[in-house]
């Protein structure tokens, strides 16, 4: 069964860093493009990043831009979310995403989804 697991969620204070990351379980998801999402309380689920399957171009949402970076371990099945100077409007639960284009920001089209990980970021 396709999975991806979510890892590296926590606490933290304004101004500090976690990494995110997401293990996959079946190689169907080599050649899928690989995205982050995130959702607060009470808030729609909104695109975060993506990094394409093909050559890894990456893509931000623009209040994560030059804070956050994607990347990926291909040998270790892995993506990675760099989150640095976190900010409280940054707390939510991360999702792990899998889907055909990496330019794609819509929820709608996204093919698998991971557990989530909840990052909370204090003031």
């Amino acid at each position: 069964q396709a999975q991806l697991v979510e890892s590296g969620g926590g606490m933290v204070q304004a101004g500090g860093s976690l990494r995110l990351s997401c293990v996959d379980s079946s190689p169907m998801f080599s050649t899928y493009a690989r995205g982050w999402f995130r959702q607060a309380p009470g808030t729609d689920r909104e695109f975060v990043a993506a990094i394409g399957w093909k050559n890894d171009k990456t893509y931000y949402a623009d209040d994560v831009k030059g804070r956050f970076t994607m990347s990926k371990d291909n040998a270790k099945d892995t993506i990675y979310l760099q989150m640095n100077s976190l900010k409280p409007e940054d707390t939510a639960v991360y999702y792990c995403a899998a889907y055909r284009y990496a330019t794609t920001r819509s929820v709608n089209s996204v093919g698998y989804w991971g557990q989530g990980t909840r990052v909370t970021v204090s003031s």
